[in-house]
């Protein structure tokens, strides 16, 4: 047992889109469908408890990660601080969570499962393979992002808008510039705008450092409109039904 909480694993590496990979995103999935199922069933005290024992999971799975890197001494400012866009959006979905903040939310639903998708389809595992606690945490953290903010809104009928579109990629930029300015000042990569990441990720497909930075600004402006695109499509098919005499 203690191999899979050590920090030099000897397993096997995490298999990118292998069984237990599939498997653990198939579960995701058919976590938020059954939020469809939630939104007619669950009372307010049912609905409480699942916005608070969600929020716990991602206390616990954050604060997991810190005490194994403590543990190890591995944890430092160039990589643990609370900075990258996911790591944001465990503390951000706590607190939407817990205090239904619609502000939250609107940041949540673009930039958090847009963001903990991408990290979701490719792990920043490295070595450590499924069931290591570090895989699981990876898995486990990111997941909850998503989930979070398909709960708020599939179940408790949040939903984004257009003027929150624009807020949320003005926000965006302005929070990477700030990251940008840190990493060269901690010799950091947050946000991978410093470098591209040492595990393989989506970003490997783009050009080299900085052009990737506007590729990246392009396909987060893609996924974002990708994300909003049911609510303008179901807004637009209401505003072509008659109205009523």
């Amino acid at each position: 047992m203690g191999q899979y909480f050590a920090k030099d694993y000897t397993g096997a590496p995490f298999e990118l889109f292998g069984t237990a990979h599939l498997a653990v995103l198939a579960f995701i999935v058919l976590v938020a469908v059954s939020f469809v199922y939630a939104r007619r069933l669950w009372d307010e005290t049912a609905r409480t408890r699942f916005r608070f024992g969600l929020a716990a999971w991602l206390v616990f799975w954050e604060l997991g990660w810190h005490l194994w890197s403590l543990y190890w001494r591995t944890w430092n400012i160039q990589n643990n601080l609370p900075l990258h866009l996911c790591s944001v959006f465990v503390w951000l979905s706590v607190v939407m969570l817990i205090r239904k903040n619609t502000t939250i939310y609107e940041l949540a639903y673009f930039l958090g499962i847009g963001g903990a998708a991408q990290a979701l389809l490719t792990p920043d595992a490295d070595i450590y393979g499924l069931p290591h606690f570090r895989a699981v945490q990876t898995l486990a953290s990111h997941g909850g992002i998503v989930l979070a903010a398909l709960y708020m809104t599939i179940v408790e009928g949040y939903r984004p808008t257009w003027a929150s579109f624009k807020r949320v990629f003005l926000w965006a930029n302005i929070y990477m510039v700030f990251v940008f300015c840190l990493n060269f000042a901690l010799g950091s990569n947050y946000l991978f705008i410093a470098h591209k990441p040492e595990f393989p990720t989506l970003i490997d497909l783009l050009a080299p450092w900085p052009w990737y930075i506007l590729e990246l600004e392009i396909l987060a402006l893609v996924v974002c409109f990708i994300l909003y695109l049911p609510f303008m499509l179901r807004d637009w098919s209401r505003s072509r039904q008659p109205v009523a005499a």
